[in-house]
């Protein structure tokens, strides 16, 4: 007999303290080789749930799940993995978007984006 319900006790209340969406998707981004490289953990997912958009320099990766298990012979205790959706966006400014790749291994996703050459803008103008 239980004279404590389970959701008194101190670790269901921080629990989810310190998790938001943006810390939950860490993302390591550096340049290398004249491309962008980003590598995202995205433990649990499976790459049919990822999604990678691009638009005007900005590049958008969704995780996104749900569970449609149902067994009512369980009795949950606690239930963590029923749904999920996650979203980071960066901006890299002009990059070549027909010429990005992406791999996803073992939890991680890696995408390559390569930079557009850069042009020289710079003018001089002559004084009168």
């Amino acid at each position: 007999m239980r004279l404590v319900p389970r959701s008194y006790y101190l670790d269901d209340l921080f629990d989810n303290f310190f998790t938001t969406e943006e810390n939950s998707l860490k993302s390591d981004i550096y340049e290398k080789d004249g491309k962008f490289h980003i590598e995202m953990d995205i433990p649990g997912y499976r790459k049919d749930e990822i999604k990678i958009e691009t638009n005007k320099g900005n590049i958008v990766v969704t995780a996104e799940k749900s569970s449609e298990e149902k067994d009512e012979n369980k009795k949950y205790i606690r239930r963590e993995r029923v749904y999920g959706k996650y979203q980071r966006s960066f901006y890299l400014g002009d990059i070549k978007e027909d010429e990005i790749d992406a791999s996803f291994h073992d939890g991680t996703l890696t995408i390559e984006v390569p930079k557009l050459e850069e042009k020289e803008t710079k003018k001089y103008i002559e004084v009168k």
